[in-house]
């Protein structure tokens, strides 16, 4: 692993909680480092920065980590472990963990039922319908 880039996410002092957290979720991930300011984790192979910077900025909808799954059942389990303990489900396929933070759950396929114009439409009109995405009424659509 050697992202030469890589984001920084602000917490309110539970740096190590969140990257415990998400690297209990996430397999293949781990803590690589840590001090009382920041906490460096790596999920899948992405390395990740927490910082303990306090309580003057908040996480918001204008960052978010996109989740590709191959099955409905990575999906459910995304979403569920994602949610979990305080989590709120948003629409599209869009939900915040117990931190506050963004996440996209959506099928790794996404990209190719979009490709074509009509197909594309309904599954966009689907998708606007759906809380946590399903792969089947999406290929269906």
């Amino acid at each position: 692993m050697n992202n030469q880039i890589y984001p920084c996410l602000w917490f309110d002092g539970n740096a190590r909680e969140a990257a415990g957290f998400y690297c209990s979720v996430f397999k293949n991930s781990r803590i690589l480092d840590e001090t009382p300011m920041v906490v460096i984790f790596e999920i899948n192979g992405n390395k990740m920065m927490g910082l303990n910077g306090g309580p003057l900025f908040k996480f918001n909808e204008s960052v978010s980590l996109v989740v590709n799954c191959d099955t409905q059942e990575e999906i459910d389990y995304y979403w569920e472990k994602l949610t979990s303990d305080g989590g709120n489900e948003s629409m599209c396929g869009w939900l915040k963990d117990k931190f506050g933070f963004s996440w996209q759950i959506v099928p790794a396929n996404l990209g190719k039922y979009m490709s074509d114009p009509e197909k594309g439409k309904r599954v966009m009109q689907a998708i606007m319908g759906m809380r946590k995405l399903n792969i089947k009424q999406l290929e269906e659509a």
